[in-house]
């Protein structure tokens, strides 16, 4: 078996950094790198590009609505032909800056209210779609299991990878939590890893209201700017390679 361990990368503005992207990039296969709407800024996204290339990680977009106030948690309401716009205004930032480094783009992952929305409304999930496949239709997809946004992808042809949130409370409909409901955001490391475990293991996972649901993916992701992510990924790729499973990139699925 091959999994892929990513992280949200680049989230820091100027001199302000919100996670130590250096130590947890040697931990992880794959980075999806804030391209300037909810964080980072140019030079932030070339810095993280370029440690992407170093360590042999492969290079995503988290794209998300322009919303640096609100870390891109806040919905914001938009024509759909807009929204597009603004998806690929993205990934050809990130790309720019990628070409430059000698370095390319693998995936996307829509960030925070974008994704959550991306994940459940099959009208924006279709919007993001089309920009990502006009940007380039070989780059993959990374969606939560069942989601409207790997429907809308397939529907188009796209490649899509299927993401577990390590550190995440889920809905029974397969949804992530609101992060206002008690069990979304998990914060024991044991528990984060154990239940990692599980769903590599047995394909399901514990909802937050305490049904399984079934969760078949090829990702696990770990957020930088939770405490302690760096120990979190090291235990994460030793229990994952301890049960017999291969660490590797993104593209090993596509």
């Amino acid at each position: 078996m091959i999994i892929d361990i990513n992280s949200d990368m680049g989230e820091g503005f100027g001199p302000y950094r919100i996670a130590d992207d250096e130590a947890l990039m040697a931990q992880i296969s794959s980075a999806n790198v804030a391209c300037g709407y909810h964080a980072g800024d140019p030079v932030i996204m070339d810095r993280t590009i370029r440690l992407a290339r170093e360590h042999g990680v492969d290079l995503g977009a988290h794209v998300s609505f322009p919303d640096r106030m609100g870390f891109g948690r806040r919905r914001m309401d938009m024509d759909l032909p807009e929204l597009e716009c603004h998806v690929l205004y993205q990934l050809g930032a990130l790309a720019g800056l990628a070409g430059r480094a000698g370095h390319r783009i693998t995936h996307m992952n829509p960030h925070g209210a974008l994704g959550n929305l991306a994940s459940s409304d099959p009208a924006i999930a279709a919007a993001v779609a089309r920009a990502t496949m006009a940007f380039d239709p070989e780059i993959a997809f990374l969606v939560l299991p069942g989601s409207a946004l790997e429907q809308a992808a397939l529907e188009m042809g796209g490649n899509v990878v299927r993401l577990f949130l390590a550190d995440r409370g889920y809905l029974a409909s397969g949804q992530l939590a609101p992060r206002s409901q008690p069990g979304a955001v998990i914060h024991d490391a044991e528990q984060v890893v154990a239940r990692v475990m599980r769903v590599i293991r047995d394909r399901q996972v514990d909802t937050v209201d305490g049904q399984v649901i079934p969760m078949p993916v090829q990702s696990i992701l770990v957020h930088s700017d939770t405490a302690g992510a760096v120990d979190l990924a090291q235990r994460l790729r030793k229990g994952i390679t301890a049960g017999g499973a291969t660490i590797a990139p993104l593209t090993r699925h596509i």
